[in-house]
Protein backbone atom coordinates (compact mmCIF):
# COMPACT_ATOMS: atom_id res chain seq x y z
CA UNK A 1 0.00 0.00 0.00
CA UNK A 2 1.09 3.50 -0.53
CA UNK A 3 0.35 6.25 1.28
CA UNK A 4 0.77 10.15 1.69
CA UNK A 5 0.67 12.75 4.55
CA UNK A 6 0.48 16.59 4.45
CA UNK A 7 0.48 19.05 6.83
CA UNK A 8 -2.26 21.85 6.26
CA UNK A 9 -3.60 25.20 8.18
CA UNK A 10 -1.03 27.06 11.04
CA UNK A 11 1.86 25.77 11.94
CA UNK A 12 1.78 23.88 14.86
CA UNK A 13 4.95 22.66 17.03
CA UNK A 14 5.11 18.84 16.96
CA UNK A 15 3.68 18.59 12.97
CA UNK A 16 7.23 16.98 11.98
CA UNK A 17 7.09 14.57 14.93
CA UNK A 18 3.50 13.19 13.32
CA UNK A 19 4.92 13.10 10.07
CA UNK A 20 7.49 10.98 10.75
CA UNK A 21 5.32 9.06 13.29
CA UNK A 22 3.04 8.63 10.29
CA UNK A 23 5.99 7.09 8.18
CA UNK A 24 7.51 4.70 10.21
CA UNK A 25 4.41 3.36 11.57
CA UNK A 26 4.07 2.81 7.84
CA UNK A 27 7.36 1.30 6.89
CA UNK A 28 6.60 -1.30 10.17
CA UNK A 29 3.95 -2.38 7.42
CA UNK A 30 6.08 -2.35 4.57
CA UNK A 31 4.22 0.43 2.86
CA UNK A 32 5.32 2.95 0.57
CA UNK A 33 4.97 7.26 1.79
CA UNK A 34 4.78 9.80 -0.38
CA UNK A 35 5.11 13.34 1.76
CA UNK A 36 3.22 15.81 -0.15
CA UNK A 37 4.37 19.58 -0.22
CA UNK A 38 2.75 22.82 0.66
CA UNK A 39 -0.60 21.41 1.81
CA UNK A 40 -3.73 21.28 -0.30
CA UNK A 41 -2.01 23.52 -2.78
CA UNK A 42 0.35 20.86 -3.12
CA UNK A 43 -1.77 18.31 -3.23
CA UNK A 44 -3.65 19.65 -6.19
CA UNK A 45 -0.45 19.92 -8.16
CA UNK A 46 0.54 16.60 -7.54
CA UNK A 47 3.84 18.09 -5.17
CA UNK A 48 4.47 14.10 -3.86
CA UNK A 49 7.98 12.97 -2.95
CA UNK A 50 9.21 9.77 -1.79
CA UNK A 51 10.23 9.33 1.52
CA UNK A 52 12.77 6.92 3.70
CA UNK A 53 13.27 6.18 6.73
CA UNK A 54 17.17 8.13 6.73
CA UNK A 55 15.31 11.75 5.46
CA UNK A 56 13.01 11.95 8.67
CA UNK A 57 16.06 11.74 10.97
CA UNK A 58 16.13 15.02 13.22
CA UNK A 59 12.34 15.54 12.11
CA UNK A 60 11.12 14.47 16.01
CA UNK A 61 12.72 17.86 17.50
CA UNK A 62 11.97 20.18 14.71
CA UNK A 63 9.34 23.09 14.48
CA UNK A 64 7.28 24.56 11.94
CA UNK A 65 6.26 21.86 9.17
CA UNK A 66 9.22 20.78 6.68
CA UNK A 67 6.42 19.48 4.30
CA UNK A 68 5.64 23.30 4.11
CA UNK A 69 1.41 24.50 4.47
CA UNK A 70 -0.12 26.87 2.07
CA UNK A 71 -3.64 27.62 1.92
CA UNK A 72 -5.27 27.16 -1.80
CA UNK A 73 -8.36 28.95 -3.38
CA UNK A 74 -9.11 26.00 -5.85
CA UNK A 75 -9.10 23.15 -3.31
CA UNK A 76 -11.84 24.97 -1.56
CA UNK A 77 -14.22 24.57 -4.54
CA UNK A 78 -15.53 21.33 -5.12
CA UNK A 79 -13.83 20.88 -8.58
CA UNK A 80 -10.53 21.40 -6.77
CA UNK A 81 -11.18 18.87 -4.21
CA UNK A 82 -12.34 16.22 -7.33
CA UNK A 83 -9.06 17.24 -8.94
CA UNK A 84 -7.36 16.58 -5.63
CA UNK A 85 -8.74 13.28 -5.65
CA UNK A 86 -7.11 12.27 -8.76
CA UNK A 87 -3.99 13.69 -8.48
CA UNK A 88 -3.72 11.52 -5.23
CA UNK A 89 -4.66 8.11 -7.42
CA UNK A 90 -3.00 9.66 -10.59
CA UNK A 91 0.36 9.30 -7.94
CA UNK A 92 -0.87 5.57 -6.42
CA UNK A 93 -1.86 6.84 -3.41
CA UNK A 94 -4.64 4.45 -1.73
CA UNK A 95 -4.91 6.63 1.44
CA UNK A 96 -4.27 10.02 3.07
CA UNK A 97 -2.91 11.00 6.35
CA UNK A 98 -4.18 14.99 7.30
CA UNK A 99 -2.29 16.69 10.00
CA UNK A 100 -3.91 20.21 11.06
CA UNK A 101 -6.52 22.38 12.39
CA UNK A 102 -10.57 22.80 11.81
CA UNK A 103 -9.96 23.74 8.45
CA UNK A 104 -7.73 21.00 7.04
CA UNK A 105 -9.51 18.25 9.07
CA UNK A 106 -13.04 20.02 7.04
CA UNK A 107 -10.72 18.80 4.14
CA UNK A 108 -9.98 15.57 4.61
CA UNK A 109 -13.69 14.94 5.50
CA UNK A 110 -14.02 16.26 2.08
CA UNK A 111 -11.52 13.83 -0.11
CA UNK A 112 -12.70 11.10 1.91
CA UNK A 113 -16.17 11.65 1.27
CA UNK A 114 -15.15 11.36 -2.84
CA UNK A 115 -12.83 7.98 -2.19
CA UNK A 116 -9.92 8.83 -1.18
CA UNK A 117 -9.51 7.17 2.27
CA UNK A 118 -8.10 9.79 4.56
CA UNK A 119 -7.64 9.87 8.28
CA UNK A 120 -7.15 12.96 10.15
CA UNK A 121 -4.93 14.11 13.20
CA UNK A 122 -5.82 17.63 14.92
CA UNK A 123 -3.12 20.28 15.43
CA UNK A 124 -3.34 23.74 16.19
CA UNK A 125 -2.13 25.81 18.58
CA UNK A 126 -5.95 27.26 19.78
CA UNK A 127 -6.97 23.74 21.28
CA UNK A 128 -10.28 24.31 19.74
CA UNK A 129 -10.73 21.11 17.91
CA UNK A 130 -13.39 18.96 18.56
CA UNK A 131 -13.29 15.39 19.73
CA UNK A 132 -10.02 15.59 21.57
CA UNK A 133 -8.42 16.88 24.47
CA UNK A 134 -5.35 18.07 23.20
CA UNK A 135 -4.11 18.49 19.89
CA UNK A 136 -0.48 18.37 18.73
CA UNK A 137 1.47 22.01 19.27
CA UNK A 138 -0.85 23.29 22.47
CA UNK A 139 1.68 22.10 24.86
CA UNK A 140 4.47 23.41 23.41
CA UNK A 141 2.74 26.86 22.59
CA UNK A 142 1.48 27.04 26.03
CA UNK A 143 4.96 26.89 27.49
CA UNK A 144 5.87 29.64 25.31
CA UNK A 145 3.29 31.84 26.38
CA UNK A 146 4.11 30.93 30.07
CA UNK A 147 8.05 31.32 29.89
CA UNK A 148 6.88 35.29 27.98
CA UNK A 149 4.83 35.93 31.37
CA UNK A 150 7.43 35.00 33.93
CA UNK A 151 9.80 37.21 31.86
CA UNK A 152 7.17 40.27 31.83
CA UNK A 153 6.55 39.93 35.23
CA UNK A 154 10.14 40.48 35.77
CA UNK A 155 10.03 43.53 33.94
CA UNK A 156 6.71 44.65 35.36
CA UNK A 157 8.07 44.30 38.86
CA UNK A 158 11.16 46.24 38.34
CA UNK A 159 9.46 49.62 37.13
CA UNK A 160 6.38 48.52 39.25
CA UNK A 161 4.13 49.08 35.97
CA UNK A 162 1.17 47.19 34.64
CA UNK A 163 1.70 45.08 31.61
CA UNK A 164 -0.80 43.71 28.93
CA UNK A 165 0.16 40.19 27.08
CA UNK A 166 -1.65 39.25 23.99
CA UNK A 167 -1.73 35.56 23.45
CA UNK A 168 -3.44 33.90 20.19
CA UNK A 169 -7.18 32.76 20.41
CA UNK A 170 -9.15 34.50 17.47
CA UNK A 171 -12.31 32.51 18.54
CA UNK A 172 -11.12 30.62 21.74
CA UNK A 173 -9.49 31.76 25.06
CA UNK A 174 -7.95 28.30 25.89
CA UNK A 175 -4.43 29.59 25.37
CA UNK A 176 -4.84 32.84 27.57
CA UNK A 177 -6.39 30.70 30.62
CA UNK A 178 -3.78 28.09 30.83
CA UNK A 179 -1.38 30.32 30.62
CA UNK A 180 -2.71 32.88 32.61
CA UNK A 181 -3.12 30.01 35.35
CA UNK A 182 0.01 29.02 34.74
CA UNK A 183 1.65 32.03 34.48
CA UNK A 184 -0.19 33.45 37.99
CA UNK A 185 -1.50 36.19 35.70
CA UNK A 186 -3.74 39.05 37.97
CA UNK A 187 -6.49 38.89 35.22
CA UNK A 188 -7.50 37.03 32.05
CA UNK A 189 -9.72 38.53 28.67
CA UNK A 190 -10.78 35.70 26.41
CA UNK A 191 -13.61 35.90 23.13
CA UNK A 192 -16.01 33.55 25.48
CA UNK A 193 -16.77 36.19 28.53
CA UNK A 194 -16.90 40.07 28.05
CA UNK A 195 -15.12 41.86 30.67
CA UNK A 196 -15.37 45.99 31.44
CA UNK A 197 -12.25 47.96 31.45
CA UNK A 198 -12.90 49.50 34.37
CA UNK A 199 -13.13 46.23 36.38
CA UNK A 200 -9.44 45.52 34.97
CA UNK A 201 -8.56 49.16 36.08
CA UNK A 202 -10.58 48.77 39.93
CA UNK A 203 -8.26 45.50 40.33
CA UNK A 204 -5.40 47.27 38.98
CA UNK A 205 -5.79 50.09 41.36
CA UNK A 206 -7.02 47.99 44.64
CA UNK A 207 -3.27 45.70 43.44
CA UNK A 208 -1.29 48.77 44.24
CA UNK A 209 -2.86 49.90 47.26
CA UNK A 210 -2.10 46.72 48.58
CA UNK A 211 1.59 47.20 47.96
CA UNK A 212 1.76 44.96 45.11
CA UNK A 213 4.26 46.45 42.52
CA UNK A 214 2.96 44.77 39.35
CA UNK A 215 0.01 43.90 37.39
CA UNK A 216 0.31 41.40 34.57
CA UNK A 217 -2.96 41.18 32.40
CA UNK A 218 -3.37 38.13 29.78
CA UNK A 219 -5.26 38.89 26.76
CA UNK A 220 -6.28 36.66 23.64
CA UNK A 221 -6.84 38.07 20.32
CA UNK A 222 -10.24 37.98 19.96
CA UNK A 223 -11.44 39.14 23.12
CA UNK A 224 -13.50 42.99 23.86
CA UNK A 225 -11.72 44.96 24.76
CA UNK A 226 -8.52 44.25 22.61
CA UNK A 227 -5.43 43.80 24.50
CA UNK A 228 -4.56 47.26 22.39
CA UNK A 229 -7.98 48.47 24.26
CA UNK A 230 -7.20 47.33 27.60
CA UNK A 231 -3.77 49.14 27.19
CA UNK A 232 -4.74 52.57 26.31
CA UNK A 233 -7.75 52.76 28.75
CA UNK A 234 -5.79 51.66 31.99
CA UNK A 235 -2.99 54.56 30.76
CA UNK A 236 -5.94 57.00 30.23
CA UNK A 237 -7.83 55.86 33.80
CA UNK A 238 -4.47 56.76 36.06
CA UNK A 239 -1.94 58.72 36.92
CA UNK A 240 0.44 56.48 39.23
CA UNK A 241 0.67 53.56 37.32
CA UNK A 242 0.82 52.93 33.05
CA UNK A 243 0.97 50.15 30.93
CA UNK A 244 2.97 48.52 28.37
CA UNK A 245 1.59 45.77 25.68
CA UNK A 246 3.28 42.47 24.89
CA UNK A 247 2.26 41.18 21.68
CA UNK A 248 3.26 37.15 21.96
CA UNK A 249 1.95 36.59 18.13
CA UNK A 250 4.33 33.91 16.00
CA UNK A 251 6.74 33.26 18.74
CA UNK A 252 3.75 30.68 20.19
CA UNK A 253 3.68 28.76 16.88
CA UNK A 254 7.41 28.20 16.74
CA UNK A 255 10.59 26.13 18.42
CA UNK A 256 10.80 23.02 18.81
CA UNK A 257 7.72 20.50 20.27
CA UNK A 258 7.69 19.73 24.00
CA UNK A 259 8.01 16.12 24.85
CA UNK A 260 4.31 16.14 25.62
CA UNK A 261 3.57 16.86 21.92
CA UNK A 262 6.35 14.54 20.54
CA UNK A 263 4.50 12.09 22.46
CA UNK A 264 1.13 13.23 21.48
CA UNK A 265 2.50 13.30 17.73
CA UNK A 266 3.80 9.93 17.59
CA UNK A 267 0.40 7.71 19.43
CA UNK A 268 -1.48 10.25 16.87
CA UNK A 269 0.56 9.19 13.84
CA UNK A 270 0.33 5.61 14.47
CA UNK A 271 -2.88 4.94 15.57
CA UNK A 272 -3.99 7.04 12.16
CA UNK A 273 -2.02 4.56 9.65
CA UNK A 274 -3.54 1.85 11.68
CA UNK A 275 -7.21 3.17 11.07
CA UNK A 276 -5.87 2.90 7.57
CA UNK A 277 -4.88 -0.54 7.73
CA UNK A 278 -8.17 -1.39 9.25
CA UNK A 279 -9.99 0.10 6.42
CA UNK A 280 -11.45 2.46 8.89
CA UNK A 281 -11.12 5.78 7.41
CA UNK A 282 -12.78 8.85 7.35
CA UNK A 283 -12.05 9.15 11.11
CA UNK A 284 -9.89 11.90 13.20
CA UNK A 285 -7.30 10.55 16.14
CA UNK A 286 -7.85 12.13 19.16
CA UNK A 287 -7.03 11.93 22.74
CA UNK A 288 -9.62 11.99 25.49
CA UNK A 289 -8.54 11.13 28.81
CA UNK A 290 -5.17 9.03 27.78
CA UNK A 291 -6.77 7.08 25.22
CA UNK A 292 -6.47 8.01 21.86
CA UNK A 293 -9.98 7.56 19.93
CA UNK A 294 -11.22 6.92 16.61
CA UNK A 295 -13.45 10.26 16.03
CA UNK A 296 -15.88 10.25 12.73
CA UNK A 297 -14.62 13.31 10.73
CA UNK A 298 -18.25 14.55 10.39
CA UNK A 299 -18.57 14.87 14.03
CA UNK A 300 -15.71 17.36 14.65
CA UNK A 301 -15.86 19.66 11.73
CA UNK A 302 -17.78 22.37 11.75
CA UNK A 303 -17.87 22.19 15.57
CA UNK A 304 -15.51 23.88 18.40
CA UNK A 305 -13.97 22.04 21.42
CA UNK A 306 -15.61 25.41 23.84
CA UNK A 307 -13.72 26.77 26.50
CA UNK A 308 -14.50 24.84 30.27
CA UNK A 309 -15.49 28.03 31.92
CA UNK A 310 -14.30 26.11 35.32
CA UNK A 311 -11.33 26.85 34.45
CA UNK A 312 -11.69 30.61 33.62
CA UNK A 313 -13.28 30.94 36.99
CA UNK A 314 -10.70 29.32 38.61
CA UNK A 315 -8.10 31.89 36.70
CA UNK A 316 -9.91 34.45 38.40
CA UNK A 317 -10.31 32.92 41.84
CA UNK A 318 -6.40 32.18 42.05
CA UNK A 319 -5.37 35.83 41.11
CA UNK A 320 -7.93 37.24 43.57
CA UNK A 321 -6.10 39.76 46.05
CA UNK A 322 -6.14 38.82 49.13
CA UNK A 323 -7.90 41.44 51.65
Amino acid sequence: MKIAVLTGGGVAPGMNAAVRAVAQAAFGKGWEVAAVESGYAGLLEGRFRSVDSGALSGWMSRGGTMLGTERSDDFATDEGKSRAVEAAREAGVEGLVVVGGGGSLAGALALDERGLPVAGIPATIDNDVAGTDMSIGVDTALNTAVGIIDRIRDTASSHHRAHVVEVFGRDNGYLAVMSALAGGADAVLTPEFETKPEDIVRLLEESYEGGKPHFVVVVSEGASPTADELCGHINDAGESYAADLTAAGHIQSGGGPTAFDRILAGRLGAAAVKALADGDAGKMMGLQGNVIERVPLEEIVGEDRPLDPGLYELAGELARIPR
